[in-house]
């Protein structure tokens, strides 16, 4: 059995938690298997760095002889969580446990706009760590402005796609625009304001906030002086 102390939170994740929401798929003959294996997993998490809290909640019975067994692993931070997340040791366990679940997955409850701004774990997981929803906006906007005014700049009327339709040239001109977005734009964007858009779920540092703030209204003062100077 594994054992430890719970390690203390700092001071300033007190008000706000990182967690991690999974569902494990159980036949109802592994019950009593999954239930020794989830509690060995349970103790490894509670000896990692930044362990806040584990919340299970009763099985959910389902069609086909299987129930639904859910679990809330709470962290004082993402890069806490995220240790954990990509750890040996819980690794170690998924592995052991596929003799007892026969899937799980994570849930999250996100903008829709986490495709840009969550960060892979490992394998084919994926953590809902993403920025504030204001921020995800904010992000968005300030990537797709540009783009939009250099496509109108360049490109005021149908240009190169001569006798298209106006539905037919939008279409067109909206898939390059996204492709630029999401291939590009947003990539180098995260990566060059991510002082400001992680880690999300702490609590709040003003200073923090309002130099990423600054940053990009500043940013969207100066293309609109630019696109309007040309």
């Amino acid at each position: 059995m594994v054992s430890g102390p719970v390690p203390q939170k700092s001071p300033e994740s007190r008000a706000f938690y990182s967690s991690l929401v999974v569902e494990h798929i159980v036949s109802k003959a592994n019950s009593a298997d999954f239930t020794t294996w989830h509690y060995k997993l349970r103790q490894a998490a509670k000896c990692h760095t930044g362990f806040v809290r584990w919340d299970d909640y009763p099985p959910l019975p389902c069609e086909d002889d299987v129930a639904k067994w859910y679990t809330i692993v709470h962290f004082d931070s993402p890069e806490h969580l995220n240790s954990w997340i990509g750890s040996p040791m819980r690794k170690h366990f998924l592995e052991e446990g596929q003799a007892f679940f026969r899937a799980y997955r994570f849930k999250s409850f996100t903008t829709g706009l986490e495709g840009w701004f969550s960060q892979a774990a490992s394998d084919d997981e994926h953590r809902s760590l993403g920025p504030p929803a204001w921020k995800q906006i904010l992000s968005v906007v300030f990537g797709l402005y540009p783009l939009v005014m250099i496509r109108l700049k360049v490109f005021p009327g149908a240009g190169l796609i001569g006798d298209w339709s106006p539905s037919a040239a939008m279409l067109l001109a909206t898939l390059v625009t996204s492709t630029l977005l999401g291939t590009l734009v947003m990539p180098l964007l995260t990566r060059l304001m991510g002082f400001w858009l992680y880690p999300a779920y702490r609590e709040p540092r003003w200073r923090t906030d309002a130099t990423g703030l600054a940053i990009i209204s500043l940013g969207f003062l100066a293309m609109i002086a630019l696109f309007d100077f040309f």
